[in-house]
Order: structure tokens, then C-alpha cells, then sequence
């Protein structure tokens, strides 16, 4: 039974998909996580426990428990586990993307230094620290865009249009970096923000799939919502594209570029740009799948065998083991996902209308992550969504008019958070 390596955090919403492709696919799947490492397998899964901050500890204690039992493929779910992914490859003598290149696509500086000296389309971009006065930067070409270098999801990500706005982006950037998920990650990256000229244009999203340096597309993703700011909430991904295969075609050529400049050779990457007249903006290339249940928009079948659907997380588990999975291809039907956005910031009392929204034709599930009672933080200080809204369809237009339809009958129940107030005696 051939043995994969699962890097991820406790809190990943894909990890259950693996163990279950992994079961389908009679794959012997081994988790690392950064669980509590007192507590003797809590979960009763065997997993490793790592840190993630701690990289040297974690990718030795990975390399002693695969001299017992060796492991045969990586895969990574998130940003922080692809570096002890590259590295663990790296040890292990395992095909995967080097570790220079994934700490490259995880920097937002490093990744337009190197897009900027490969020649590619970049915007004019600064960096500070995140201790500076922003007012140094002056003067600057307004609207311009306000970015921690390391986090992910739009999280934290400002438009500015003026020198008050760029001040109040700061002070509500300083906030966020103090949050206790962010500080205890421990990393020198959150000490840096990346000012960048706005782009204008329409929004897309890049699955693919590295074979020794190769690049395989499986998905281009559209964004219908326009994302101008002054926050950048990601809501729908919809696939196939709607856009001219020429439009199509430059983005794959740009992303294909962006690969090769940051040195991206193995595995799973997912990339996001922008096109306008310009042409094509990369914004990022990261070295993992698409996170959450997103995933569970993507499904394949096999081209001899069009009833052998399986699921994005099987596709990979089969491609870390060495098989050729060029014979899959996604599905012909249109698919769509919602990321549920928060409305308002508040406490989470009841979420009403979901019997409804899941009758909504062409919708497969909607699927509710958020907790009773759960405080909601919405962007640019949040870090996750209400939950996700499926649906697939015979052409993209109706996916998305289904997804839409059945968010517009779910009624959140959302009161006031309300605020411990600490007094001094004198």
C-alpha cells in the first residue's frame, strides 16, 4: 500500500477529503499536523505532531518516523505546510517544488521582485516595515493596494485612495498582526507590508497540476463579483471560463511564466491574475491546491472511462504516488462554488432558509462551517467565511445564477458582539 504524507493544519477543512479519496484509492495516508504533541493521538488518526513555526524540528521528526515507514508522495493543504513540504521533499529525495521557489510564492515581495526581473507585467510596488510611517512612502500614485506579505484570502488587503486612508490601512494592518492566530505563527514575514499600484481589470483563479517542471491546467476559474475594493471578499468561482480561448489562452501563458520565474517544478499549484487591456497581471502562484471546501467544486473523469469520476483530492493522491493522471479531465458540466461572505461583524445566533436554498435547482449542497454562537469577523480582519454554496450546471451562467439564488434565501440571524468594558479604580 504506497504511503502519502499530509501536511496540514488541525483547523483544514480538506482533510477529511483526503482520508476519504485515500480510502477509495487504497492509499495509506499519514498526517502531520500542528496539534497538541502532549495529548497521545487524540484523534486517534496516528498523525505526527509538528509545528509548523519550528521547520528544522518538524522536517527531522517527519525524515525519523519515514525511516520505519517510508513514504512514497507529498501533498501540502495551505501555505505554511508547503515549506516543510518542499523541505521534507528535499530530505526524503521526493519530487516536489523546491524550497527557494515556495518561499518566493509564499512572499508577496519575493514574488514581484522575481515576476519584475523575468520581465512580466508587475504594478509598481514598495516595501515597509510594518513598525514605519506610512506617510515615508509619500508621494504615492493613488489608488494604490495595502498587503501583509504572508497572509492569505484577501485577509488584511486595503485599498487606499488618499494619505488618510493609506494611515487608517496601517493602523488597522498594526491591529491585525497582533491577532494571537498571526503572532503565534512566529514568522519574520508578518513584520512587512507591501504597498502596489491597484489593478484594474477582471479577476481569475489557475488550478494546475506540475510534472517535472510541466504545467497542466485543470481549471480556470472566473470571478463574476467585481473586486474594486476598498476590501477584496472573494464570493464565486465559476468553471469553465466565459472568457474568449484567446483570453484564456494569454492567462495560462502568463501563469506559465510566473511557474518559470519562481522556480515552481512538482505538485499542485493554485494562482490567481488580472486581465485588462494591459494584458495579464500575476498576482500570486502558490504551491498548494485551492483551500477549503472550494475543492470540492473541481471533479474529473477518466477520458476511457467517463463513470470513473473521482474527486480533486483523489486526483492528487494519485498524481503524489506517480501515476499519470493525464487521462482525467474535468467534468463537461459547469460548476460553482459560493464562499458564503459575513455580512456584518456580530455573534452568530441561527442561520434560517437552508431547506430552501438547498432546493434551488442545479445547487448540490450548501454547507454551513460556521458555529452557533461563533463571532464573526468579516474581511479585512476575518479569516473565514459563513460556509459554501455548490452547484453545477449545464453552462456557467446557470451555476452562478443558481449559487446566487440560493444565497439570497438564507437569512442570518446575527446579533451585536458585545464588548467587555474594563474600568480602573482609583
Amino acid at each position: 500500500m504506497p504511503r502519502v504524507l499530509l501536511l496540514a493544519t488541525t483547523t483544514g477543512y480538506q482533510t477529511r477529503a483526503f482520508g476519504e479519496a485515500a480510502e477509495r484509492l487504497g492509499v495509506d495516508l499519514v498526517y502531520a499536523t500542528d496539534r497538541c504533541n502532549v495529548l497521545d493521538d487524540p484523534w486517534q488518526d496516528a498523525a505526527l505532531a509538528i509545528r509548523f513555526q519550528h521547520e528544522h524540528e518538524s522536517i527531522a521528526a517527519i525524515a525519523q518516523a519515514a525511516v520505519a515507514k517510508p513514504i512514497d508522495g507529498v501533498l501540502a493543504v495551505g501555505d505554511r505546510p508547503s515549506i516543510i513540504a518542499a523541505a521534507t521533499c528535499e530530505t526524503l529525495r521526493l519530487p516536489w517544488h523546491p524550497v527557494d521557489a515556495v518561499l518566493a510564492a509564499r512572499s508577496k515581495v519575493l514574488t514581484r521582485q522575481r515576476l519584475a526581473n523575468a520581465g512580466l507585467p508587475v504594478p509598481w510596488f514598495r516595501e515597509i516595515d510594518m513598525a514605519g510611517d506610512p506617510r515615508s512612502l509619500l508621494p504615492l500614485q493613488f489608488p494604490c493596494v495595502v498587503k501583509p506579505i504572508a497572509l492569505t484570502g484577501s485577509r488584511g488587503v486595503i485599498r487606499v485612495d488618499d494619505e488618510p486612508s493609506l494611515v487608517a490601512a496601517f493602523n488597522r494592518l498594526r491591529s491585525l498582526l497582533k491577532a494571537p492566530d498571526i503572532r503565534g505563527e512566529r514568522s519574520d514575514l508578518h513584520d512587512t507590508v507591501i504597498v502596489e499600484g491597484f489593478i484594474e481589470g477582471r479577476e481569475f483563479a489557475v488550478e494546475g497540476l506540475m510534472t517535472a517542471g510541466r504545467l497542466r491546467t485543470l481549471a480556470i476559474f472566473d470571478k463574476p463579483d467585481t473586486m474594486d475594493g476598498p476590501f477584496f471578499e472573494e464570493t464565486i468561482y465559476v468553471t469553465p471560463s466565459s472568457e474568449p480561448s484567446w483570453v484564456e489562452s494569454a492567462i495560462i501563458r502568463a501563469i506559465t511564466a510566473a511557474i518559470d520565474a519562481l522556480g515552481l517544478r512538482h505538485g499542485p499549484i493554485h494562482a490567481e491574475c488580472r486581465v485588462n487591456a494591459e494584458g495579464v497581471f500575476v498576482l500570486e502562484v502558490a504551491a498548494r491546491p485551492i483551500g477549503g471546501l472550494c475543492a470540492r467544486v473541481l471533479r474529473f473523469e477518466d477520458a476511457l472511462d467517463e463513470r470513473a469520476a473521482v474527486s480533486f483530492e483523489e486526483l492528487l493522491l494519485r498524481h503524489a504516488i506517480g501515476q499519470n493522471v493525464s487521462d482525467y479531465q474535468r467534468e463537461r458540466c459547469a460548476s460553482a462554488v459560493m464562499m458564503i461572505p459575513i455580512p456584518r461583524r456580530g455573534v452568530l445566533r441561527n442561520i434560517m432558509g437552508l431547506d430552501r436554498a438547498r432546493a434551488v435547482p442545479d445547487v448540490e449542497d450548501v454547507r454551513i462551517t460556521a458555529k452557533p454562537d461563533q463571532v464573526l469577523i468579516p474581511l479585512p480582519e476575518g479569516a473565514s467565511y459563513l460556509g459554501f454554496i455548490f452547484a453545477r450546471a449545464p453552462e456557467p451562467a446557470a451555476a452562478v445564477a443558481a449559487v446566487r439564488s440560493a444565497h439570497e434565501r438564507l437569512v442570518f440571524d446575527i446579533e451585536p458582539e458585545l464588548r467587555v468594558l474594563q474600568s480602573v479604580h482609583g
